[in-house]
């Protein structure tokens, strides 16, 4: 199959010898998209729920103003998935945007989570600027040092966007891989997924090439994959194997979950700091053939597997 890459001709990613929602309280109370009640009749006296409402044992409350555009109706999908679908960011971060009250439908703010619209009826726009829906795009990125992993950085300092010429749709990253880290990156638009791949609940795997200053002590390596305790509190255990013995050996390590530079700091923890550090899969993706600077398009398989997650 025609590999599409795009980037620098750099070396090989794998190591010689080895294998290769920004979250806003939701609001109490009733909810725009509707209210989920019961099936009893309503209490004699209380007023009487808009038609297409479930009775609530609760007195029935109008919305607050803003909440709902006038006489939207309560089918359709919910905004922020709307939101996601088209690239605007993933389905938390778009909550927020939607709390900030930057979103309107059908020229109307609206600042509840709880919101439906139908995006092929629906005016939806973003800071007053129309979404449009955009077909769903999976890259690998083989990220070198050098490079931030966000879309935008405040510093001006060059970002993995930069590492992406002839792609139109708008992307994000998933997760992230620090200034001084390479290896493989998803981005995406699809904004179910990298929620979904992003939550530490779901325990997707990523494995590192790592690189330390001196041989830990075999009694350390058996702490790491116990579960550490670093800053007070215990990580989930994580595998670690020595890919190439040597007096700066390379380690594999494998994380079910993705702390703050979290390798970096339980090897400074233990005085054993790292040189190097190169993500070699994440989830079911893989490739050792991509060089550093150089993308591709996800293959069917690989989507496939991503999702099964």
């Amino acid at each position: 199959m025609a590999r599409q890459v795009s980037g620098s001709a750099q070396s090989r990613t794998g190591v010689p010898g080895s294998q290769g929602r920004a979250q806003g309280a939701r609001p109490g109370g009733n909810r725009a998209a509707g209210f989920k009640g019961t099936t009893k009749r309503p209490t004699p006296g209380l007023p009487v729920p808009a038609p297409g409402r479930q009775p609530s044992d609760k007195p029935y409350k109008h919305p607050p103003t803003g909440a709902r555009p006038r006489g939207q109706a309560r089918t359709g999908e919910r905004l922020q998935k709307i939101l996601a679908a088209s690239g605007v960011a993933s389905r938390r971060a778009c909550e927020a945007v939607i709390l900030e009250g930057r979103v309107q439908v059908n020229g109307v703010t609206v600042t509840e989570l709880g919101t439906r619209a139908d995006p092929d009826r629906d005016t939806i726009t973003v800071d007053l600027q129309p979404i449009a829906r955009e077909p769903l795009v999976y890259l690998l990125l083989n990220k070198p040092k050098g490079y931030v992993t966000t879309v935008k950085d405040d510093e001006g300092r060059p970002t993995v966007m930069a590492l992406l010429p002839g792609v139109a749709t708008r992307v994000y990253p998933v997760g992230r891989l620090d200034f001084n880290s390479e290896g493989l990156l998803l981005l995406t638009n699809d904004g179910a997924l990298a929620e979904r791949l992003m939550d530490p609940e779901n325990h997707v795997p990523k494995v590192y090439l790592v690189k330390v200053h001196r041989m830990p002590a075999a009694e350390l390596l058996d702490e790491f994959r116990a579960g550490f305790r670093l800053d007070g509190r215990r990580l989930k255990p994580c595998g670690v194997e020595v890919a190439e013995r040597a007096e700066n050996p390379w380690l594999r390590v494998t994380l079910v979950e993705g702390k703050n530079q979290q390798i970096r700091r339980m090897f400074a923890a233990v005085g054993h700091p790292v040189a190097k550090l190169r993500r070699i899969q994440f989830g079911p993706l893989d490739d050792p053939y991509l060089k550093p600077g150089q993308w591709r398009h996800c293959t069917p398989n690989e989507l496939a597997a991503l999702k099964a997650l």
